[in-house]
């Protein structure tokens, strides 16, 4: 006969399937941390008495056994820096002050005696007894008053390297460069599985080398000091070669906002200040570029900026006699002035150019040209009284005028002026304007005109620019390409000193973005820009610019020796006191709407 199964209540049936359930969950849990460890783990793992290797990386753990008497602050940022990959461990065991002093006395107690016995005996004083005895004596009035504490610090390092040759090369390095501040190193023989484990993030000291120190010596080698420009705002201009960090700077927090760019041809100037150019538009920032090579055009397009053409030929028109539509009373009671001084520099520059180059004005012409600017805007009803400064200002073509009709020297100068107003460049800055800038991008384009008129139309486009950052103050860039070519006039290059001085108080940085670097620094006035200037990038660079900006940057030999062997879209960094080497990188769009390789553009068809 059959026996009969027990009947299962309801409460053991779902016991059952919980625990079915949990049954699975666990399988699936340690199926996950099994696959996991896999992905992250080395195919193997070879230990030697020198060195491990993990997978195909080679590595070797060094330990610091040795101190000088005193450590300056900072003296490991060197090797934090180091442009090698690296492990740094730091193990702090605080220590009983009370036992410390007790071993203190005992051992000033000793040293004493041991002075005592050498000068009993007639012996020559030794000062290195002497200064032992100083110290401990020092140690412990700190102590007993609180001001310091002690410790055990142990300090690790492990080195990687795709070699055994290139591992004994990075060796070699950080032990050199420990050695140059007195501190000792040594290789952990027979301990480099324990060294391995010791510099993991594990917090497991295996190997246990460790040296007396007190806070002071301690605090010297406070490990955050790796170059890091990452700011809660701001823009990514690149990642930290350093430490493969961000680079997020927002250049208006700085004393000023205007940056300098140095690279030869093709090492990627023009491809990151428009990446910086498009990131800072997401962030609001107004855009204003003068553009010499119609390299901004595609952009300017892309975000539906107003690409302004400048030529002969087109209809646009900029008239360098207009007054800033200013509302700050002191700017406005200024407004004529400086723009007469403006116009000064201007003229300069158009008859210099006409007679080859250069200012050739001679006092007696100075003098009757300013009478002549300030009769003009009379004429047109413009004092300096600024209720009058909304009246439609003048053109060269009144200038021509009454310079043609008064004593002197005027009538020599209207002939010169003759080409500007009724000659072959006539028109395009003899006329009233018919621009308005109003829009987040504002390119201007300067390709299409004559090489002797490109310095003057750039010159009558910063003065334009200008006026309006004055009359109405936002966070702008102004972006000057090829500043070369304004470098070779000394007005010119004296405007564009002005600004790069004035600009912070109007809200503008300008970048100023060249590639002839020697002539641009050999300029009185382009070392003060560059002094001038906040922030500075250093990309690729020609072995005679080196030398110059080695000179003017300060930098390091290593600095010097990368800066003309560096990759494309790879330089120097500087904020404020800081620079690190960056990586400019953009995002797949970004590049397609930037570059201007012939290569990239064609992959990109």
């Amino acid at each position: 006969m059959a026996k009969k199964q027990p009947q299962l209540s309801a409460a053991d049936i779902a016991a059952q399937a919980q625990l079915q359930e949990e049954v699975e969950i666990q399988k699936a849990f340690e199926t996950g941390i099994t696959t996991l460890r896999d992905l992250i783990s080395p195919s193997s793992i070879e230990i030697h008495s020198d060195y491990f290797r993990l997978g195909t990386k080679y590595g070797r753990t060094i330990y610091v056994y040795g101190y000088p008497r005193s450590l300056y602050t900072g003296w490991l940022s060197s090797i934090i820096n180091i442009d090698e990959v690296i492990d740094i461990s730091m193990y702090i065991y605080p220590v009983d002050t009370g036992v410390i002093m007790k071993n203190l006395q005992k051992k000033v107690t000793q040293l004493e005696a041991s002075a005592n016995i050498n000068s009993e005996k007639g012996k020559v004083r030794d000062p290195e007894l002497e200064a032992a005895i100083s110290d401990a004596e020092e140690l412990r009035d700190q102590l007993q008053v609180g001001a310091e504490k002690f410790f055990r610090y142990g300090l690790y390092v492990t080195i990687y390297a795709d070699s055994l040759d290139e591992l004994q090369f990075v060796q070699h390095k950080i032990e050199t460069i420990f050695g140059q501040q007195m501190v000792f190193s040594k290789v952990a023989s027979s301990q480099q599985e324990q060294g391995m484990n010791s510099t993991m993030p594990q917090c497991t000291d295996q190997l246990q080398i460790r040296r007396n120190m007190n806070t002071g010596a301690i605090s010297t080698s406070f490990p955050f000091t790796s170059a890091d420009l990452t700011q809660e705002k701001g823009i990514l201009y690149g990642i930290n070669m350093h430490n493969n960090g961000l680079v997020i700077f927002d250049r208006f927090s700085l004393e000023n906002a205007n940056m300098v760019v140095f690279a030869k041809s093709g090492a990627g100037k023009s491809f990151t200040v428009k990446l910086e150019a498009l990131r800072s538009m997401m962030v609001g920032t107004e855009v204003l570029i003068i553009d010499p090579e119609n390299e901004y055009q595609k952009l300017c397009d892309a975000v539906g900026g107003a690409y302004i053409r400048l030529s002969l030929n087109s209809d646009v028109r900029i008239n360098p006699f207009d007054l800033p539509k200013v509302v700050d009373s002191e700017d406005a009671n200024d407004a004529l002035r400086s723009n007469l001084v403006t116009l000064h520099g201007l003229f300069r520059l158009m008859l210099g150019s006409a007679a080859g180059g250069g200012a050739v004005l001679s006092p007696n012409e100075e003098a009757d040209l300013d009478q002549a600017l300030i009769d003009t805007y009379a004429r047109a009803g413009i004092t300096n009284d600024p209720l009058t400064h909304t009246s439609t200002p003048p053109t060269i073509i009144n200038l021509f005028d009454t310079l043609l009709h008064m004593g002197g020297t005027g009538p020599s100068l209207a002939q010169r002026l003759r080409k500007y107003t009724t000659g072959t460049f006539a028109g395009i800055f003899s006329q009233q304007s018919n621009i308005d800038i109003n829009n987040q991008m504002v390119v201007f384009n300067i390709r299409d005109l004559e090489d002797e008129l490109r310095p003057v139309a750039m010159y009558i486009v910063l003065s334009h620019i200008w006026n309006i950052t004055r009359a109405d103050q936002k966070k702008r860039l102004l972006l000057v390409d090829e500043a070369w070519q304004l470098m070779k006039y000394e007005d010119s290059a004296n405007f564009l000193f002005s600004l790069a001085k004035r600009a912070r108080k109007y809200y503008l940085g300008l970048t100023t973005i060249t590639q002839d670097v020697e002539d641009f620094m050999s300029s009185k006035m382009g070392r003060a820009i560059v002094a001038n200037s906040s922030m500075q990038l250093l990309l690729k660079q020609s072995s005679s610019a080196v030398d110059v900006l080695s000179d003017v940057f300060k930098l390091t030999d290593e600095e010097r020796k990368r800066l003309s062997n560096f990759p494309v879209g790879q330089g120097l960094f500087f904020a404020g006191q800081n620079h690190v080497h960056i990586q400019i990188i953009a995002s797949e769009t970004e590049e397609s709407l930037i570059t201007t390789n012939p290569a990239a553009k064609e992959n990109a068809r």
